[in-house]
């Protein structure tokens, strides 16, 4: 049986929404590998997703992933099935409000079902390692020239705003 694969992710954004980023560190034996990349407008909540998304996605084989984030949202919502809950709700926190990220939500459900994953919370910025480089490799991914937009993301921003006045 292969070793775990140990994924640690973090998200960043100058502003919430704004420029934001993601880093992913991955370990397996002696390999590491790290990602990140970046958007011009989004949120640290999308970035903290899209981090475990990416990190997954890189996986060649389904795997054992023992996956650390020090983003409380991503890890309660899918340790304690409110995820699920909101994708089989059509995704809606309740019959009026729709839950957010759902784009996101169901790229790392699917991702799941693909590999076999458990999720960790580790405290941010407390002097964790892996978890430390990944928010330097977020926070670079963020200030990179020439982001590409989070086309989900700006264009359900334009339509919630139309709501909201």
């Amino acid at each position: 049986m292969n070793e775990p694969v140990k994924m640690y992710t973090d998200g960043a954004c100058k502003g919430n929404p704004g420029p934001g980023g993601y880093g992913v560190v991955l370990l397996s034996g002696e390999r590491r590998k790290e990602l990140s990349g970046g958007f011009r407008k989004t949120t640290n909540n999308r970035m903290e997703l899209l981090a475990c998304i990416e990190g997954l996605r890189s996986l060649k084989r389904p795997c054992t992933v023992e996956l650390t984030s020090d983003s409380s949202y991503v890890v309660n919502a899918i340790e304690k099935g409110w995820a699920k809950r909101w994708r089989s709700r059509g995704w809606k926190l309740s019959p009026s409000k729709p839950a957010k990220n759902s784009d996101l939500w169901k790229q790392l459900l699917d991702l799941c079902a693909e590999h076999t994953v458990r999720f960790h919370w580790v405290k941010g910025h407390a002097g964790h390692p892996e978890n430390e480089r990944c928010d330097v490799l977020a926070v670079e991914a963020s200030q990179l020239k020439e982001l590409p937009a989070d086309i989900a993301f700006e264009t359900s921003v334009l339509t919630d705003d139309l709501f909201s006045l």
